[in-house]
């Protein structure tokens, strides 16, 4: 009986060392991240943003996408998309891949680029990139359809993406 009752006494000692540990590692985990220009600056592999509420697209512009990932340990694979509701006259994404810089606590420009397309629905565009280890980087892409100017255009961004050092 005292046998029983001592491996019950250790059983329940190793559950409550065991929850604890896993709740303190969570909480040093998980802390809020950094918000700057709408991007939270965190460690994950990738990032994906979209285009907002129905009501920033527009009449022919339908959807916008931005994505970053790591492609390795000193490359960044950005890509972005621009989807319109039906084949219109000119369309065209801007896309820039951005640093995150502490001192000013501000998105420096790394690199950008733009692609256009007429008479069609749907346009994207990557690159893979060299940067520098140890820095958030996120990419911020322009989305414009219409058939005339003024064109339809939005924007979308991703969180920031740490290459650690």
């Amino acid at each position: 009986m005292k046998k029983r009752i001592l491996s019950m006494v250790c059983s329940a000692a190793i559950l409550c060392a065991m929850l604890t540990g896993t709740a303190i590692s969570a909480e040093a985990s998980n802390p809020d991240p950094k918000k700057v220009d709408g991007s939270y600056l965190t460690e994950e592999e990738s990032s994906t943003g979209t285009t907002g509420s129905r009501v920033t697209r527009g009449y022919y512009l339908m959807d916008g996408v931005s994505t970053i990932s790591r492609a390795g340990l000193t490359r960044v694979y950005a890509y972005a998309s621009t989807t319109a509701n039906r084949e219109v006259d000119y369309m065209a994404t801007i896309v820039y891949v951005e640093r995150y810089n502490k001192e000013a606590d501000a998105w420096g420009q790394v690199d950008w680029w733009m692609e256009e397309a007429h008479n069609d629905y749907f346009l994207s565009t990557a690159k893979t990139l060299t940067v520098d280890r140890g820095y958030y980087y996120r990419v911020r892409a322009n989305h414009i359809a219409g058939d005339q100017y003024p064109y339809d255009e939005s924007a979308s961004f991703t969180d920031g993406i740490l290459l650690p050092e």
